[in-house]
């Protein structure tokens, strides 16, 4: 009898599922791996970047040529075609495409997606570089590079207020700019809604008739002038020294005193011909707040860095330079579009989700099934997410908007699927 019994109970536990009667005969492991488990679960959390979208990679560069006053077919035939033509050697590419408009040229070039986009771009640049020889020589601005990186846009504004010039806001601006852009996690701080300084020379045409002189002939003699070189070297005193000529334009007034050239001996001076004015350029951005004009600094992070370290550095740096005086305290200093709120709310919502339904489920569970099973329900949950953030910090994801609602999407699906397995654990134990 005692055989049968033996030979009933060994048959029984082959049947049983492998995993579950190892956790049941090792439970000191199991302990182990569970707190181990949620240990590197909260770790990882705390340390995995936070962003508000994931990093999306577009293996798309695009080169932006502007060549003002010339029809779609010139800039067809003098800048897309010399591009295209040294873009096409390119290891990695898969299409190149273009368009040619009224002073615009515009060439894409996508790669395979196993290349790396910033290679691309470095490689894409040096064609570009080698094209130039084939440009017209009047092209007054190089060809623009770029690609598209949707992880890289700006995650707050800062404005700048108070009575003060816009000269003095610049300056400002600019400091915050040079502090900004030391921060480990911040790409680019763009200035925007000054007025740039420009000098202009407006020149009488009629007056450049009468005395025989051309606008080349005027942009040259400004080129020849305001030019500094290097004068050779001589040794005194057995020390060589180096010479350099010195000769950058300081003020208008040196502008308007520069000879043209001269006619039977007389010397034709810019002032003769034109009028040099110390203005400023046509405002391509105004920013406005609360009705009042304001300098503003649109902040721009780093790739994989994260939001919410990015904001506080930010505001800290802000705080330091007022502490320091470097800030005047009139100078009114307002922070807008800070998108750190948003990720806030968004970590904020995941873990209030976790923690709720956590307490609920076990609640709930402890009314019809127990505390013991009950317990089991409500620990799968946390234990599930911090397993979720162990793998995620180890495959390189950032938490992010994306992240966080697939999260929370198999939150529910996760407590659902706890409830059924514990109520049928708990009916098969109810029968023996």
């Amino acid at each position: 009898m005692s055989k049968e019994k033996k030979q009933y109970k060994k048959e029984e536990i082959k049947r049983k599922f492998k995993p579950t009667y190892l956790a049941l005969k090792n439970k000191i492991t199991v302990f182990i791996i569970t707190f181990l488990i949620a240990a590197f679960g909260i770790y990882s959390y705390f340390q995995m970047p936070r962003e508000v979208m994931p990093e999306i990679v577009i293996p798309n560069i695009i080169v932006h040529s502007i060549y003002p006053g010339n029809s779609p077919i010139d800039i067809e035939n003098f800048i897309t075609r010399p591009i295209e033509k040294e873009l096409k050697g390119m290891k990695g590419v898969k299409k190149i495409s273009s368009a040619s408009y009224q002073d615009i040229s515009i060439v894409i070039v996508e790669f395979n997606t196993n290349v790396k986009i910033k290679q691309a771009l470095q490689d894409t640049k040096d064609r570009v570089d080698k094209a130039k020889s084939e440009l017209p020589d009047d092209l007054e601005v190089d060809p623009v590079v770029m690609d598209l990186d949707f992880s890289e846009f700006p995650i707050m504004n800062i404005n700048l207020s108070g009575n003060y010039s816009m000269k003095q806001l610049k300056e400002y601006a600019e400091l915050l700019q040079e502090e900004f852009e030391g921060l480990q996690e911040i790409s680019e701080a763009k200035i925007s809604g000054i007025e740039e300084r420009e000098i202009q020379i407006n020149v009488n045409p009629y007056k450049l008739d009468a005395v025989d002189v051309t606008f080349q002939d005027i942009a040259m003699a400004i080129r020849l002038e305001n030019l500094t070189i290097g004068g050779g070297e001589f040794t005194a005193d057995e020390t060589r020294r180096t010479i350099r000529v010195v000769a950058d334009y300081k003020n208008v007034d040196q502008i308007a005193n520069t000879i043209i050239k001269k006619n039977a001996g007389n010397a034709i001076y810019i002032r003769d011909v034109a009028e040099v004015v110390d203005g400023y350029k046509e405002q391509a951005t105004i920013a406005r707040l609360n009705d009042k004009p304001v300098v503003s600094l649109s902040i721009t992070k780093k790739s994989g860095e994260n939001v919410l370290n990015a904001s506080k550095n930010i505001k800290s740096t802000i705080k330091r330079l007022q502490e320091n005086n470097n800030l005047p305290q009139g100078l009114e200093v307002i922070v807008t579009n800070d998108i750190s709120h948003f990720v806030e709310d968004t970590i904020a919502n995941l873990e209030n989700s976790i923690i709720l339904g956590m307490i609920l489920v076990t609640f709930i569970l402890f009314l019809f099934l127990g505390f013991r099973n009950a317990l089991f329900s409500g620990l799968a949950i946390p234990i599930s997410m911090f397993l979720s953030f162990i793998i995620l910090s180890q495959s390189g994801v950032t938490l992010n908007s994306m992240v966080l609602y697939s999260l929370i999407l198999a939150l529910g699906m996760l407590v659902d699927n706890a409830i059924v397995v514990v109520e049928n654990v708990y009916r098969l134990y109810s029968q023996g």
